[in-house]
């Protein structure tokens, strides 16, 4: 026997995952009115919607800036879009604005990992490498891949935590940011200033 799905079931959906009604609706439906598994279809959903639009091209956006109070940390980024009507958007603005502060809290270095030189990749893994001398040869190559992952969650932004909602990487916000929009969406560069440094 099904669940019946009521209007303020959607809504209720609508307003924590920020999806359109109908889909909302129909991941109620294929949940059989269980919210969790609902948010999890919209969720997938949302990530195979992104990867369709990866291809497109972008060409608005916005360059935006941070200056943290007392001014010893700023922050410039340039996040791309499809349209200049996404771009005015309060919630892309939002999204940019947190881009921002994840920066300023976080310091990465890079976008992504395919901004990370090789050179850089060769030294950690060395570096890595030197730390388990002595381990067996299996063990030690899953403790240096370990390592090259807690690297790239710090000096990758895409891979870092999210410092608003720690559950959820940078890359799982971006993708739920394009779901929202319906527009792809490019963390394109940015640069983080501190005093003295």
């Amino acid at each position: 026997m099904s669940t019946p799905i009521t209007a303020k079931m959607v809504n209720d959906l609508r307003i924590q995952t920020g999806a359109g009604l109908l889909d909302c609706k129909k991941a109620l439906v294929e949940a059989n009115g269980n919210v969790e598994e609902a948010i999890t279809i919209l969720r997938k959903k949302g990530a195979a919607s992104a990867a369709k639009k990866a291809d497109r091209t972008t060409k608005e956006g916005l360059i935006e800036s941070y200056i943290h109070v007392g001014g010893k940390v700023g922050v410039m980024i340039e996040v791309n879009c499809e349209t200049d009507f996404v771009a005015r958007n309060d919630g892309f603005k939002t999204f940019v604005r947190d881009l921002c502060l994840q920066i300023a809290a976080t310091s990465p270095l890079y976008v992504s990992r395919d901004q990370v030189p090789e050179s850089e990749v060769a030294k950690e893994r060395e570096i890595a490498a030197a730390q388990v001398q002595g381990k067996p040869p299996a063990a030690a190559q899953k403790i240096v891949d370990g390592k090259l992952e807690k690297y790239y969650s710090t000096a990758c932004l895409i891979d870092q935590s999210f410092v608003k909602a720690p559950e959820k990487t940078v890359k799982e916000l971006l993708t739920e940011t394009i779901a929202k929009t319906g527009e792809n969406i490019q963390i394109r560069r940015f640069v983080r200033f501190q005093l003295g440094s």
